[in-house]
């Protein structure tokens, strides 16, 4: 609760505040399972939210939908709040502004990123690539870069990867060796990314992250709430997005040094994943990110089970820290038990080990940082209730929220660009590339792929805007008999929601109207008033198409890659006046164009008759049992030749022995003789 400029977290003799000014020096929270961890992160994003600060929360278990619908008004909350003194404070039941997120776009807008966004270093991490095969894609990305192909989504990638291999004996010189078998391996990594959906979260429009840092008309932070149930089915597509987030964030925020209160929070729930990493070098970017995005403004909160999940170069820099119970069943448990004890600074009124262990559902162990920045007392404390639901929300609200949501407009319909892929395969977005002398068709302008965003995205507004017309035109309860019945035995409700359950109002039909008969009417979305809060109509911008130079009315607009072509020409003309000037000296090209390549390949292809395809299948099936035959000729040729070369050895061991026991038997001999001709002597 945000009470006195400050951040209402627990109670025990006295209140316990965490100071909004300290809140972007990161903290932890951990706990056994069912200690009431997502209470506690409930309570402090709703805390942070009234402070004005936006907050992020992956959802793992879903139950975190409830953070836009009040909370529940039951006889263990009537005593809560007699206990913690909270009415006197002016603790309420409330909503909170909240936007769904969801990478696949089921339970939340849809968050999508580039795969240059991602980078290779990432992307490694993700198909599990080697060292040897991460240093390939890094290749491969700069030789994408260095001609301008962008690579947006994962078709993008494949088909650079496929180019790239195709003409790696080209780039040997330049960027170094490129075997098969690496780029083998990248295909099977974006095979299985594949598998997992992955195709869903790369491509456009990718998120803005600036996007999450918004505050409602009562300057209430907005509440980001990531469902993750799916996503965290793959750990390692979890795990990466979160760690693209992080990178985003500490590369788009500029520096601002220390704040009144953070800019924005985020919580990273099941974090001993983020840090589940093979690749030293990417922890130690993590690393460095946790240490240094204090300064962008950014609060970093890590929620786990147990602070041996935290690497100790991580756990250095977490100074809020909130330790729920945890049980001590096994040798490595009591060890867990003693680290988190040792973390936190000793209060002579009990022991830490033995707290730690004896806490109950709700109750924690509490150290935050004070003014100066130093970590306080330990306490043993309770947490203070949430204001909004503690589970999760009805499948309807949740539905409804989504599907109102401002962000939909600018997020729920993608879109596809010219980009990598189009131009390796002499493709566009809108259909393939037609020559204009063998088009008898009108010509038309290009594709542009900002124009058809833009005339997306204005779709969805009107009909975003056609739904709330819909919804405003079904009627409503006259204003003067507006009591109604929740269900519950309460009745006469006046408000929006239920004085004694707390349930929201379902809109229905006014008095004297008739009824709308269930039978044959299509189903609706119920309709849900947040009280105090209003999503901001998110509007698009106007689009200008472009128009041609003044100076040149007749010429026509070019379908194709306009920049790639302009590439070409200039290193054809360079070739050409080099030539002019030393007839004797040869065109030496750099390496070569992989568009350029790509149409070639496409130029020399003829068209084959079902006959000839059979011959040549034929002629492949008996070309691939000719090499396996000589490669089993060679395998025993070499075995043969492995068991000679045993005998050989074996031979040579035996006459070395020989020649030793030989030489042993004469020296014997003599020195048998010297003694009897001395004992005769």
């Amino acid at each position: 609760m945000y009470f006195e400029d400050k951040i209402w977290m627990a109670k025990n003799e006295e209140k316990r505040f965490l100071l909004p000014p300290m809140a972007n020096r990161h903290g932890l929270v951990t706990g056994a399972t069912g200690t009431g961890k997502t209470i506690t992160i409930k309570v402090m994003a709703e805390s942070f939210s009234d402070a004005g600060v936006p907050v992020f929360l992956s959802d793992i278990k879903g139950d975190l939908t409830g953070m836009s619908v009040p909370g529940l008004n039951t006889e263990d909350m009537q005593k809560r709040i007699e206990k913690f003194g909270l009415a006197e404070a002016g603790w309420d039941y409330q909503p909170y502004p909240t936007t769904y997120w969801d990478v696949f776009g089921k339970k939340g807008t849809p968050v999508r990123a580039t795969v240059s966004e991602m980078g290779p270093m990432l992307l490694s991490r993700l198909m599990g690539l080697s060292d040897v095969q991460e240093g390939i894609l890094t290749i491969i990305f700069k030789i994408a870069d260095d001609q301008n192909l962008l690579i947006l989504d994962l078709k993008d990638l494949r088909a650079v990867v496929q180019a790239v291999g195709d003409n790696a004996s080209d780039y040997k010189t330049t960027y170094g060796n490129i075997t098969t078998a690496s780029i083998g391996a990248i295909q099977r990594g974006l095979l299985k990314l594949e598998e997992q959906g992955a195709n869903q979260f790369f491509g456009e429009p990718a998120l803005d992250i600036r996007d999450w840092m918004r505050v409602d008309e009562n300057g209430r932070g907005m509440i980001n709430v990531l469902n993750c149930e799916q996503l965290f089915q793959q750990p390692d597509l979890y795990s990466a997005f979160l760690l693209w987030m992080l990178s985003e964030l500490y590369e788009t925020l500029p520096e601002v040094g220390d704040l009144e209160k953070p800019k924005i929070v985020f919580f990273f729930d099941e974090a001993h994943i983020l840090f589940d990493l093979d690749s030293k070098e990417l922890l130690s970017k993590v690393e460095q990110v946790v240490r240094l995005i204090r300064s962008k403004g950014v609060g970093v909160y890590f929620i786990s089970q147990s602070p041996t999940d935290i690497p100790n170069s991580v756990l250095g820099q977490l100074g809020n820290k909130i330790q729920h119970a945890l049980r001590a069943y096994t040798p490595a448990d009591q060890k867990a038990v003693r680290a988190a004890a040792q973390s936190f600074v000793t209060n002579p009124e009990f022991k830490t080990e033995e707290a730690i262990t004896q806490l109950g559902t709700g109750e924690a162990l509490i150290s935050f940082l004070d003014e100066k920045g130093a970590p306080t007392m330990v306490q043993r404390a309770k947490i203070l209730p949430p204001q909004s639901l503690m589970g999760a929300c009805e499948e309807a609200i949740l539905s409804h929220a989504v599907a109102t949501s401002d962000m939909g407009v600018k997020y729920n319909v993608a879109y596809d660009r010219e980009s990598a892929y189009e131009l390796l395969t002499g493709k566009t977005a809108a259909g393939v590339l037609v020559p204009q002398e063998e088009s008898d068709a009108p010509q038309q302008a290009a594709y542009d792929p900002q124009q058809q965003a833009y005339q997306q995205q204005a779709q969805a507004v009107a009909q975003v805007q056609a739904m709330n017309v819909a919804q405003t035109a079904q009627p409503q309860p006259a204003p003067a008999e507006g009591l109604w019945d929740c269900g519950c035995g309460q009745k006469d409700n006046p408000g929006n929601f239920c004085m004694q359950c707390g349930k929201p109002r379902m809109h229905g039909y006014a008095p004297g109207t008739a009824p709308v008969d269930a039978s044959t009417a299509e189903p609706q979305a119920p309709q849900y008033t947040t009280p105090q809060y209003t999503t901001p109509q998110y509007t698009a911008p106007q689009y200008t198409a472009p128009q041609a130079p003044a100076s040149q009315p007749e010429q026509s607009v070019s379908s194709g890659p306009s920049l790639v072509q302009a590439q070409a020409a200039q290193r054809e003309a360079a070739a050409q006046a080099a030539a002019a000037q030393d007839p004797q000296a040869q065109a030496v090209s750099d390496e070569p164009n992989l568009v350029q390549a790509a149409k070639e390949e496409a130029a020399g292809t003829t068209t084959l008759t079902e006959k000839e395809l059979e011959q040549l299948k034929k002629d492949a099936v008996k070309e691939a049992k000719e090499q396996l035959k000589q490669e089993k000729e060679a395998e025993k040729a070499a075995k043969e030749a492995a068991k000679k070369k045993e005998k050989q050895k074996q031979k040579l061991q035996k006459a070395a022995t020989d020649v030793l026991t030989s030489a042993g038997k004469t020296a014997a001999n003599k020195l048998v003789r010297g003694i009897l001709g001395n004992l005769l002597k």
